[in-house]
């Protein structure tokens, strides 16, 4: 994924009204890394990603 870490992945299904990715992120961010979500079509989930760094799955 071009240098990007993969801290978790989340299905798209969520239930509605929640953005469990999106909060997962912000605890990150809040702990000082530069947490990004974004969607993998291939699999149709959100993955929570720091760029920059080196590939870990």
């Amino acid at each position: 994924m071009n240098g990007r870490t993969v801290l978790e992945r989340f299905p798209a299904g969520g239930p509605r009204g929640s953005w469990p990715a999106e909060e997962f992120a912000q605890a990150r961010r809040l702990e000082g890394q530069p947490a990004e979500v974004v969607m993998d079509l291939a699999t149709d989930a959100f993955l929570v990603i720091v760029p920059g760094t080196e590939t870990v799955e």
